[in-house]
């Protein structure tokens, strides 16, 4: 399941000379980083770019990849081949003659050799690069240079190509080149591996060109990569029914999957006494999976008040101290998957709250980082629903409050609220019928109330929140918040 991922991506559009902009590659590189970023890669992301700028992106890019698994190279733009060599162009790129636009383009030759030589196992590239260009057609080998030569794939890497040799490739109707366009509407297909993708992108290229543009690649990769694995096949670690919870059969000859029955009743006079047998010999002696989705349980019986799965989450690193690290680890992986995914194994439209802080205390114990780095890598492709991925290290998370004071009393009256520069302080829907007279309703909240209510609705643990106010506020301030707002992530 982890994977690390990192990308340049490319844009360049903005040509010196107008007959050579491009007017959808500036487009196709912030849509691909969008992309890219959904599907958990790290992105270095430039547009129209000058070859300094690219060549300083490059060497980032370089270091990234000696720490991540697989690299990532997009570029949408001039690409041209000169004597039998492939370039990429920037928008200072000199077209006055070859020599002038060998000099000044970046070799992809170059590129290549780089990323083969970094210690990272898969590399792929892909080029969206063989766009007319107008200021070859002054140029002796004005045929050769308007399309890209193949090039060896060194081993582990794929290089996918927008052409066929002989081709040019069009820079799209709407917002994006027709190649990428065409990428765009498969590259986040779950469960398909690069091959495929590609060859549902030609397919989609010949329908958007009238088949006059066809895609190639020249791979030499040992092994299968997807672009987007779906959860169950990113979790390699417990079954798919254990992911799917609703489906895990249960034995009741076994003496886990009776207490998890038991936990399921939604009843205390069930779930407490059940709880309470939970042991270390259980728990050494269950497999993987089981302890799982005991995990999901117990924090699901401690979300609906069990007062003994509240102290079980509570003193969890006590009452298990003399358990298998690895063992704990997995009912701590369940604890919090059940936090952010439902029994279907979906990502939960409304987050299980109640026991976040309690069961985020855990994070603070080093030993435990495995299962909190668990959680983050599944929740990377939604990391538009948070303003921290929850599991990924913090030390500070500082929240600026804009505030008055009450007219005729001490109560501080909150008007914003700022995180990371942004004011993300919002109206409820139909928060505007509780205004009386376009004034404004209030809570009135204790200082610790506010906390807990911007940890729980930012999802970033209370013990890493620094409350900072233009009015000086304390443990003994009343605070004035708006009346049914939010700062959840929108």
């Amino acid at each position: 399941m982890n994977r690390r991922m990192v990308s340049l991506v490319v844009g360049n559009g903005n040509y010196p000379d107008d007959g050579a902009k491009l007017k959808n590659a500036v487009n196709d590189a912030n849509d691909i980083s969008q992309v890219l970023l959904d599907l958990g890669f790290t992105v270095i992301k430039k547009t129209d770019c000058t070859n300094l700028e690219l060549d300083r992106a490059i060497s980032s890019f370089r270091d990234g990849l000696n720490g991540n698994d697989v690299g990532l190279f997009y570029f949408a733009g001039h690409g041209m081949q000169i004597d039998g060599e492939n370039y990429i162009t920037c928008i200072d790129t000199q077209f006055d003659d070859e020599p002038a636009a060998k000099w000044t383009s970046y070799p992809l030759n170059r590129l290549i050799d780089t990323m083969d030589s970094c210690s990272n196992k898969t590399n792929i590239i892909i080029l969206d690069a063989c766009r007319n260009n107008p200021y070859e057609r002054s140029w002796s080998r004005s045929i050769l240079a308007s399309n890209l030569a193949p090039m060896f794939a060194p081993k582990g890497t794929l290089i996918a190509y927008s052409t066929s040799p002989g081709e040019k490739a069009s820079d799209g109707l709407g917002d994006n080149g027709a190649y990428t366009d065409a990428l765009l509407k498969h590259i986040s297909k779950p469960d398909i591996t690069i091959e495929d993708v590609f060859k549902k992108v030609r397919n989609s290229l010949s329908v958007l060109t009238d088949g006059k543009q066809t895609s190639w690649e020249h791979t030499s990769l040992t092994g299968d990569f997807y672009f987007n694995l779906s959860l169950g096949n990113r979790i390699d670690k417990y079954t798919n029914l254990a992911i799917r919870d609703e489906l895990f059969t249960l034995d009741m000859t076994n003496q886990c999957h009776r207490i998890i029955s038991e936990l399921r009743v939604h009843n205390w006079y069930s779930q407490n006494p059940a709880i309470s047998r939970i042991s270390v010999q259980l728990v050494n002696s269950a497999d993987d999976s089981s302890l799982f989705v005991l995990g999901r349980n117990i924090y699901q019986s401690a979300c609906g008040d069990s007062s003994n799965a509240v102290s079980f989450i509570r003193d969890f690193r006590s009452n298990l101290s003399r358990a298998s690290l690895d063992k704990q680890i997995c009912i701590i992986e369940g604890m919090l998957f059940e936090v952010f995914f439902n029994s279907k194994g979906d990502f939960r439209d409304s987050f299980k709250v109640a026991m976040f802080n309690q069961l985020f205390e855990l994070q603070q114990y080093p030993d435990y980082k495995p299962a909190f780095d668990f959680i983050s890598e599944l929740l990377l492709p939604f990391h538009n629903s948070f303003y921290v991925i929850p599991g990924k290290p913090i030390t500070d998370a500082s929240v600026e409050l804009g505030a008055v004071l009450a007219t005729g009393s001490a109560n501080v009256v909150v008007n914003s609220v700022h995180f990371d520069g942004e004011n993300i302080l919002r109206g409820e829907t139909g928060f505007e019928r509780y205004l009386i007279n376009g004034q404004m309703m209030h809570d009135s909240l204790t200082y610790e109330e506010l906390l807990n209510k911007l940890s729980i609705e930012m999802m970033i643990p209370k013990r890493y929140i620094a409350i900072q106010s233009n009015i000086a506020i304390d443990s003994s301030t009343r605070i004035e918040f708006p009346y049914r707002h939010t700062v959840k992530r929108s």
